[in-house]
């Protein structure tokens, strides 16, 4: 009897799990299938969703797919293929202002790089492309992005490891360009402390995770995840860092670890066949002066290509595929687009004028007027020039007079030691116009020739320019960015541009404007004066005393 109670208690359990377990599997069957029936419906979702696409924008039909099609940056992109696409690629900052190429410039050099024999860059090589403003990272090592990261088991997202109790690590971007190239935009803005972490990287050429769920001697911990911990992930990339800032804005630990390649702002003529290109892949024509006036008041390519496509919308809005100058002065207009700062020279002999050279932005040259009026009474007023500056560094904040005020200065002594022009009791007025102010010694010897020149009456060529910085010896000493100096002073229509003698290279012969080297104020003045009057030469000038000087 009591083995039958057992029996068939026994045959009821096993009845009752036997219940459970069916229960079980047949829940899991429904759950499987209502997975497969909502999967099936969100993949015919997420399919009606593709189907739909709406027309490539212009910019990105425009995107340049060879070098050739980058407009003006020859001699960036001519640096960015040597120090990449060699045998021992570096790594690399690219500083310009936005819209002129630098993202295309570095997915191309990739691909001319893993053409050549000599680079290490093999075809598997991969361009990762990340952006410092959208890297958000978390501080206590949860998520990172751009190094990588660890998920810890008692964290959502730590896999199947998780309920094991084991931490997976998960790799970054330095790791997924390993053997290619880690593109960073706006590098400037990285974290300060990503770019710590970054320098390391660059540094070892792999990345160290840690976690505190990581024990050694764990036998469950699989052997790819303890290789990870114990040896690190691989990241031996080269890294391309882009940004608008200028050098001084970006970390010298970061920059001193990389080759610094210039991309420049871009001039009319280019900005043109930007415009050109433009409506030609977008389908609209151009009338007559739109192309002008689309590139005088676009910045860079990009705003180029948006004014060619909203004027072109426009006109196709209307019935018409030809783009107005109407078309593309209500674009201006409603987009609040300044033109450009452009000079041109005048071609006419003016008295204390004359045109100086500075540099915009990291790369960019401009020409400008430089006026010079001097009057009965005394003081120097100054308009269009920085008077005053301020320089941060660190923690540090330092006040200083203007250097551009003292180049006045040192040229109102100057021109009573060498030349006996004396203008020291009257009134000096130094204009800029433009707008831009202006600050550095490099106007020296232009502010140094338009006081000359307003002091005796005789004009000065305005086909010509010159820049670089005087001393009070009568030195012509050497100045920053001549390069792009020239080549504004061509692009304005100058015939001849004096530089300092310590600047001349042989690569400016290509130019097709005069390049003239001057080592001294004497050189500089004999030759734009010597038209109206002939001005003694550098040695006897030095060797004169005050009396034998230029008379006034």
């Amino acid at each position: 009897m009591l083995s039958t109670i057992v029996l068939l208690v026994q045959l009821l359990f096993t009845f009752i799990i036997g219940v459970y377990f069916f229960g079980m599997l047949k829940e899991k069957s429904v759950t499987k299938d209502a997975v497969k029936t909502q999967s099936k419906r969100e993949m015919e979702k997420l399919n009606k969703l593709r189907q739909i696409r709406l027309t490539k924008p212009l910019t990105e039909k425009t995107r340049p797919t060879s070098f050739d099609e980058i407009m003006g940056q020859q001699q960036g992109i001519r640096a960015l293929k040597a120090a990449l696409c060699g045998t021992n690629p570096q790594h690399v900052i690219i500083y310009g202002p936005p819209g002129v190429g630098k993202t295309a410039a570095a997915r191309l050099v990739l691909e001319e790089a893993k053409k050549s024999l000599l680079s290490p860059f093999g075809a598997e090589a991969r361009f990762i492309e990340t952006d410092a403003t959208t890297m958000r990272f978390d501080e206590r090592n949860i998520a990172d992005p751009l190094i990588g990261s660890v998920h810890d088991p008692i964290y959502q997202g730590a896999g199947a490891y998780g309920p094991a109790g084991i931490p997976q690590p998960k790799p970054g971007a330095v790791t997924k360009a390993n053997g290619g190239i880690l593109f960073i935009d706006e590098i400037g803005e990285l974290h300060p402390i990503q770019m710590n972490k970054l320098l390391k990287v660059l540094e070892d050429r792999k990345v160290f995770l840690e976690s505190a769920y990581y024990n050694m001697d764990d036998t469950n911990i699989p052997r790819h995840i303890r290789d990870i911990f114990d040896n690190g992930l691989p990241a031996d990339f080269r890294l391309i860092g882009a940004t608008t800032r200028s050098p001084e804005e970006i970390p010298s630990a970061i920059r001193s670890r990389c080759v610094e390649v210039f991309f420049k702002d871009l001039d009319i003529e280019q900005l043109k066949k930007i415009a050109e290109n433009a409506a030609a892949k977008g389908g609209f024509s151009l009338c007559r002066g739109v192309c002008d006036y689309i590139a005088r008041y676009s910045q860079n390519g990009r705003d180029a290509v948006n004014m060619v496509q909203i004027a072109g919308s426009v006109a196709m809005v209307e019935g018409r595929t030809n783009v107005t100058l109407e078309d593309a002065q209500w674009v201006a207009e409603t987009g609040k687009y300044s033109p450009r700062m452009q000079h041109d020279v005048s071609g006419e002999w003016e008295i204390g004028c004359v045109n100086g050279l500075a540099v915009t932005g990291t790369s960019g040259g401009v020409l400008m007027e430089i006026e010079a009026d001097i009057s009965e009474g005394s003081g120097i007023e100054l308009c269009g020039i920085t008077q005053q500056e301020t320089i941060e560094s660190g923690n540090r904040k330092l006040c200083r007079m203007s250097t551009a005020k003292a180049s006045v200065q040192n040229a109102i002594l100057l021109l009573y030691k060498f030349f006996h022009v004396d203008i020291r009791h009257k009134h000096v007025h130094i204009n800029i116009p433009g707008g831009m102010p202006v600050d550095g010694p490099s106007a020296g010897t232009a502010i140094l020739c338009a006081l000359y020149s307003a002091a005796t009456g005789k004009p000065i060529d305005s086909h010509i320019a010159m820049t670089g910085e005087v001393s009070m010896t009568g030195k012509v000493k050497p100045v920053g960015g001549v390069y792009a100096k020239i080549e504004a002073a061509q692009n304005a229509g100058a015939e001849k541009v004096f530089i300092p003698a310590d600047n001349w290279q042989e690569t400016f012969a290509h130019f097709s404007v005069q390049v003239v080297a001057v080592d001294r104020i004497t050189t500089l003045m004999q030759e734009v004066f010597q038209p109206q009057t002939a001005i003694l030469g550098a040695d006897s000038m030095m060797s004169a005393s005050p009396s034998e000087g230029l008379p006034s």
